[in-house]
């Protein structure tokens, strides 16, 4: 009396799925693993050495101001500029920095078309990053 029950010797045609579903769980729980490792965020900027360690680095902060009224008036940082002579004083203001940011400050009354000249004027000086100060950023919102 065999203990043999089936039918024959033939080969069988069932897959066996166990190991499958051991690879897969292994693969799921790597993938679970590794995706909280990916970075996310926003580019910085790091901090550049100074070119020349003799010279004086002014660290305030430059704002250009556009002004509303008949003909729009610029500041930089509080001292009014013709528009035509913006990039000859930016230019001289950034020479001797290290960190080329400038801010455009514009009223709520203007165009954006009369602040895209001292965005351009920025960019012809030399200033790697222009932002851009909107009514939300001044208030903190």
């Amino acid at each position: 009396m065999g203990m043999g029950g089936g039918g024959g010797s033939g080969a069988r045609s069932d897959i066996n799925v166990t190991p499958l579903i051991d690879v897969l769980l292994v693969l799921l729980i790597i993938f679970m693993v590794i995706q909280p490792s990916t970075m996310r965020g926003l580019d910085t900027l790091v901090p550049q050495p100074p070119k020349d360690k003799n010279a004086d680095v002014d660290t305030r902060t430059i704002v250009v101001q556009v002004l509303a009224g008949g003909q729009p008036t610029y500041k930089i940082n509080e001292d009014t500029v013709a528009l035509d002579t913006l990039t000859a004083r930016l230019t001289e203001i950034f020479q001797t920095r290290n960190d080329k940011v400038m801010f455009v400050k514009g009223d709520k009354d203007l165009d954006f078309g009369q602040i895209l000249p001292v965005i351009n004027d920025g960019h012809a000086a030399g200033v790697d990053n222009i932002g851009i100060i909107t009514p939300g950023v001044e208030s903190g919102h």
